[in-house]
């Protein structure tokens, strides 16, 4: 198997026929033909059957070929990186829900490797981002939050991209609010006396199941909602609207205490906070350093 056999499998399946992805890689229709015949000998499955008017792949030809995409990506990552490029900037790349801490993490070590050049990248995004990020590689290190609610399907979700979960400390069920808000002198509050005011949710975009809400309580019919997708906004629409945020990192680190408070919630749905690598894959220094921050808030 070669990565000139996988890249002409991919064409045949963007192009649904032979002839058109051979016109289009510049090789004789035989020659792809062979290539491909022989690659589906090695592994022992067809990949593609014929139809009336080309190609289409097979079931197990379409997961094969996912495999395929990601491998050709991967490995023009690598083309561009070590042999296209002449100036070799040191790379990270972290992804992560809207935690605080963990951009803080992400700055020290920033500040750790103070060097004359880098591309260094944070991606506060989606939970399934988080996850397809380290699958792909484009990240070194994810955070993310489980709950009891999805801990078991992220289980098998990480096991089936090697993915490993560690957990570094619970985050009990607050509720988070301006200081001003008409709530905010209470010591406890149930989310029944907060119907009345909207609730803030991170979008999730196309995967906006409940299984991957980061938030506590995802299943919870809340009266009022407000999808955003970061935590400058929540934080503003909190103040604006007289909003509320259940379970989240808002306010980790000392972000907003003056404005914000934390106030616990009497629904209880305990969130554990932890990080993701890829199974057996060394991380470089930088994600060992970010690894090693993330570890000092570590108490499980």
């Amino acid at each position: 198997m070669t990565i000139l056999q996988l890249k002409y499998v991919i064409t045949v399946d963007e192009e649904c026929s032979m002839r058109k992805a051979a016109t289009k890689l510049y090789v004789s229709q035989p020659g792809l033909s062979s290539a491909i015949r022989e690659l589906e000998k090695e592994i022992g499955f067809q990949i593609f059957q014929r139809v009336h008017n080309g190609v289409v792949a097979t079931a197990a030809g379409a997961a094969f070929i996912a495999y395929a995409r990601s491998a050709v990506e991967q490995y023009e990552k690598i083309e561009t990186k070590y042999i296209h490029s002449k100036n070799h900037k040191p790379t990270f790349c972290v992804s992560m829900q809207h935690y605080s801490f963990a951009v803080n993490a992400f700055i020290e070590v920033v500040k750790e490797f103070d060097m004359d050049s880098y591309q260094f990248s944070i991606r506060e995004t989606q939970t399934n981002e988080v996850i397809n990020d380290l699958k792909t590689l484009k990240s070194e290190v994810g955070v993310i939050a489980v709950s009891d609610f999805n801990r078991q399907m992220l289980k098998r979700l990480f096991a089936d991209y090697s993915l490993e979960f560690h957990p570094l400390f619970y985050c009990n069920t607050y509720v988070y609010l301006w200081k001003e808000h008409p709530l905010a002198d209470r010591e406890e509050l149930s989310l029944e006396e907060l119907q009345d005011y909207p609730c803030m949710v991170f979008d999730q975009g196309d995967n906006n199941s409940f299984y991957f809400r980061e938030e506590a309580l995802p299943t919870y019919d809340y009266r009022k909602t407000i999808n955003t997708n970061e935590r400058a906004t929540s934080m503003e629409l909190l103040i604006g609207l007289n909003g509320y945020a259940v379970g989240v990192g808002l306010l980790e680190d000392g972000l907003g205490r003056v404005d914000y408070k934390t106030i616990k919630l009497r629904e209880e749905d305990i969130l554990t906070l932890g990080y993701l690598v890829r199974k057996g894959m060394p991380l470089s220094e930088f994600g060992e350093r970010f690894v090693s921050k993330l570890e000092k808030f570590k108490k499980i």
